[in-house]
């Protein structure tokens, strides 16, 4: 009942030590992660918790605890370089939290794993949950998912909250929450995460949020339009933000008509997908559009 993640994967933490990735990670164990190590350049040799270990390097933990997924919470001056490290010690899912990265930084990083077997979500990004597995590598709040059958990508954080805490009082439960985060450059797209949601049997519907900004909407609309099969739920917010102003995210502003809301929303309708009218409505006009 997942994409991305199962109850088997070996998660790892990139900057355990600080503030936010220590609450984080505690929070990943007490919803069932499978956390084995932590990473912190000068704190090798450290515990964290009772029994997590901590390293030095990417490689020293992949080494020493086959980890296999990452988690990273480190500052955005040193975020670009903690993805690579991930990357190259051979890790094959990385969900990086750090909000603030320069763009073209993160087009480095991007033009770096092009080509090499593994998935970046993010930055800026909430990261992944599967409720049926009981594996989080985020900072969602663990309680209000469920499992079911319904896939949920969005562009927004606290929307995707929102979007789950609808769902799961309607009795409609999770198959995978993504979280593929607000900058104008980032790793998974809308597309990838439709084409996963597509081929996975355990999952029957999905709901899309997305906003102003770029044209990720569009092209995922073009995708749904051709490939996807399922039924499909999307809200876009931010129809009555200014031009030119950015409204949140560092990739939710207008800088030409495509990036415009009613833009985004033609487009996805034109492709048959049930557009909800407002974020009040994300469970209702799903619970309409599947009959549940």
């Amino acid at each position: 009942m997942s994409i991305l993640v199962d109850r088997n994967n070996r998660l790892l933490v990139q900057g355990i030590t600080g503030r936010e990735g220590s609450y984080h990670a505690q929070r990943c164990m007490e919803y069932g992660a499978q956390l084995v190590a932590g990473v912190t350049p000068g704190r090798g040799g450290e515990t964290f918790g009772e029994s997590v270990p901590v390293f030095n390097t990417v490689r020293q933990a992949v080494a020493e605890t086959c980890a296999d997924t990452s988690l990273i919470f480190v500052p955005a001056p040193f975020a670009p370089d903690a993805i690579i490290e991930a990357v190259d010690a051979g890790i094959g899912l990385i969900a990086c939290i750090t909000e603030g990265i320069p763009v073209m930084d993160t087009v480095k990083v991007v033009r770096y794993i092009q080509g090499k077997p593994l998935t970046l979500i993010g930055p800026n990004c909430p990261g992944v949950i599967s409720p049926g597995e009981n594996f989080k590598m985020g900072i969602m709040p663990g309680h209000i998912h469920m499992p079911g059958r319904t896939g949920v990508v969005s562009r927004s954080g606290t929307l995707t909250y929102e979007a789950v805490g609808q769902l799961t009082g309607l009795g409609i439960g999770q198959s995978t929450c993504v979280g593929i985060g607000g900058d104008p450059v980032s790793g998974a797209s809308f597309i990838d995460i439709l084409q996963k949601f597509q081929d996975d049997p355990d999952t029957d519907n999905v709901v899309m949020i997305g906003e102003i900004g770029g044209a990720k909407e569009q092209e995922a609309a073009e995708y749904i339009s051709s490939d996807f099969t399922k039924p499909i739920a999307a809200l876009i917010v931010g129809e009555s933000a200014p031009p030119g102003k950015r409204m949140g995210h560092a990739g939710a502003i207008i800088t030409g008509s495509a990036a415009r809301a009613v833009e985004k929303k033609r487009a996805l309708a034109a492709a048959g997908v049930a557009i909800i009218p407002a974020p009040g409505e994300i469970g209702r006009t799903l619970q309409e559009l599947i009959g549940a």
